[in-house]
């Protein structure tokens, strides 16, 4: 066995900046083991995408550009990548964690027999193998974790990998044809609608967070303020989210969504053990509680006591006249 495989997440013509990430350390990983990496670029209209595979730095890449792979439906992509993979045999499939990268990295392993890693934060080279780490009992512990023999699939957490930047590269790519047929998949996608507007969870460097303490529906207006102020998404805890006082989209924990910000503020969060699983790789932490014992203190590594109606018009006004 031989070679790393990337797979190269798009969307309109864009690589995915999860995918980006992936590709930086799939590239440290290629570079480390001696061998090639391979973009792995499918979809339909993707010619251009190949070529950014290559400019962020793949060697090769294999791609498909057909209407049956336009939305990156498992039931699509997972036999294609199977296909090629038990004919070249790669070393090691690495993919972002994004919904759709955790969808085919367990398909893929599951009919390649093959080891998975899940969610990684991490990773290192040795010898032949790549040892990876990732959080385990709700982030409360860092376990190292390897495959040992066959194909190694590995999924990395979004923000947890510096993406790829442009490296000049160029190429020819392989273009294959998909192996099902759009009569084959049971799923259909009828369209996307975005959610919840603004930056994104998932890519946002900066969150501002806000839970029970809120008391309401209007208690999220200074966190909007202040998340606008500094560019950054806007959280929740699943106390506010099962409150009805903001959609579920922007719920960051267990049942919600896992972040890795380089600045995550809590306010009003007490801070369970289902929320710091979903923030607790962030960076920085700054918490605002005016509960002194709340949980959150212990995880942060700056805290303020105090009232968050008082506390985010201060950072509001300072905010705005130190980024001015």
């Amino acid at each position: 066995m031989s070679g790393v495989w990337v797979f190269v997440e798009n969307h309109d013509g864009q690589i995915n900046t999860i995918a980006r990430e992936a590709i930086g350390a799939a590239r440290m990983v290629a570079d480390e083991l001696g061998e090639d990496l391979t973009g792995l670029v499918f979809g339909e209209g993707v010619r251009d995408v190949a070529d950014d595979a290559f400019d962020l730095g793949c060697d090769e890449v294999i791609g498909a550009d057909d209407a049956t792979l336009k939305d990156g439906r498992v039931e699509a992509v997972g036999p294609l990548v199977v296909e090629v993979a038990q004919e070249h045999e790669p070393s090691v499939i690495i993919a972002g964690a994004s919904a759709r990268g955790r969808d085919l990295t367990s398909w893929v392993a599951a009919d390649l027999d093959a080891g998975l890693v899940s969610d990684c934060i991490a990773l290192e080279v040795d010898g032949e193998t790549v040892k990876t780490t990732r959080p385990v009992y709700a982030g409360k512990l860092l376990s190292t974790v390897f495959v040992t023999g066959g194909t190694q699939v590995v999924s990395l957490r979004g923000r947890a990998f510096a993406p790829a930047q442009s490296m000049g590269g160029s190429g020819t790519a392989d273009w294959i044809d998909p192996v099902v047929s759009e009569d084959d998949i049971p799923s259909k996608v009828v369209g996307f609608e975005e959610k919840g507007g603004g930056v994104s969870l998932a890519d946002a460097s900066i969150i501002v967070s806000g839970g029970r303490g809120v008391g309401g529906p209007e208690g999220f207006d200074p966190v909007r303020e202040l998340a606008g102020v500094l560019g950054a998404a806007v959280g929740a805890s699943r106390a506010a989210v099962d409150a009805g006082w903001i959609p579920y989209e922007h719920q960051v924990g267990q049942t919600g969504k896992t972040v890795s910000p380089d600045l995550y503020i809590a306010c009003g969060i007490s801070g369970a053990i289902q929320h710091q699983a979903g923030m607790r790789t962030s960076k920085i932490v700054v918490a605002i509680n005016k509960d002194p014992e709340a949980p959150i203190f212990k995880l942060a590594q700056y805290g303020i006591v105090g009232d968050l109606f008082e506390v985010l018009p201060a950072l509001n006004e300072a905010f705005s006249e130190r980024l001015s």
